[in-house]
């Protein structure tokens, strides 16, 4: 069964960050949570978007740059592929 929900648990673990960090963030606004019951979902959109935010402006250029380094290195692979 697909869902575009995550638990706060799930959550935590795709952010690296342990719950109560997680709850932290719903309760501050930065992660977008609906509440069910006694516990909270988060869209995985939502999750995705906080991971972005965490990541520090050199992490970003860590990836940027790996990117870059990749798009080099196998573009033409990366073009065939997306033939496919």
């Amino acid at each position: 069964m697909k869902t575009d929900f995550v638990s706060t648990s799930e959550a935590a673990k795709i952010l690296g960050i342990s719950r109560v960090a997680v709850f932290n963030k719903i309760k501050s606004g930065k992660i977008e949570a609906i509440k069910v019951g006694r516990n909270f979902v988060i869209r995985k959109g939502d999750v995705l978007k906080a991971a972005g935010e965490l990541l520090t402006s050199g992490q970003k250029r860590g990836i940027d740059k790996a990117i870059e380094r990749a798009a080099t290195q196998y573009g033409e692979v990366f073009k065939r592929l997306g033939k496919e």
